[in-house]
């Protein structure tokens, strides 16, 4: 096993050390399907190459999050947004403002938050304004204005983002969540209506994807900024 410039062999991954020259962003670990010893040896690796701004795991189990804890005691286990991150958060630039349609959303939109964090955006979370009681949604309609990027969560029938981008003319990423009874599909109703919104500006991405919406909403953000 070697190292170069560029990748970090460990044998079982080839991490990648030059993804933040290239994006601005170091690699991040997507911690399902990993054993906690890789899960722990990949996050130590990261960190060495990136020692002065956080590395991240997602979807990490609770074996892996255990493992971390015992081996890596710096890192900082985020149990709701099952993540972990390793090493300094970076200055925030930019306003990344995740809505999440009701409390049951609430592990989807954490996971957004942490990465978004992680990414370089300050972050502030509404929970529970979903079209059910669309008074809230409307009592916190300026806090959704000054956002420099929206990161909209919903399960059910997903009609919160097209609510919101009828609101507000700030750029907005859409999640969809597994979220709600059989006929939602785990998740792809929501993601149908999302995909199909006529509000415009509504980005959409993958069900549960947390993850790739903070990434997007981060960038946005620090590029308004």
């Amino acid at each position: 096993m070697a190292d170069n410039e560029q990748t970090a062999d460990l044998g079982f991954a080839r991490v990648d050390l030059d993804r933040e020259r290239r994006t601005g962003d170091p690699e991040v670990v997507y911690a399902a399907g990993k054993t906690p010893e890789q899960v722990v040896a990949i996050l130590a690796r990261l960190h060495e190459a990136h020692p002065t701004r956080a590395v991240l795991a997602t979807r990490v189990s609770a074996e892996a999050a255990a493992l971390v804890a015992t081996e890596l005691p710096a890192a900082v286990h985020d149990a709701e947004a099952g993540a972990i991150t390793f090493g300094p958060l970076p200055t925030p630039q930019g306003r990344v403002c995740v809505v999440a349609a009701g409390t049951t959303d609430g592990p989807v939109a954490a996971e957004a938050s942490l990465t978004a964090r992680v990414h370089g955006a300050s972050v502030e979370r509404i929970t529970d304004v979903g079209v059910a009681g669309i008074h809230r949604l409307l009592a916190v309609r300026d806090r959704l204005d000054a956002a420099d990027c929206l990161i909209v969560v919903a399960g059910m029938e997903g009609a919160l983002p097209s609510v919101v981008g009828g609101l507000v003319g700030v750029p907005m990423i859409a999640v969809p969540t597994s979220v709600g009874y059989g006929a939602s599909f785990g998740g792809l109703a929501a993601l149908l209506t999302m995909l199909n919104s006529c509000a415009p500006g509504v980005t959409v991405v993958n069900i549960d994807n947390g993850y790739g919406a903070g990434v997007a909403a981060a960038r946005i953000a620090r590029r308004a900024r």
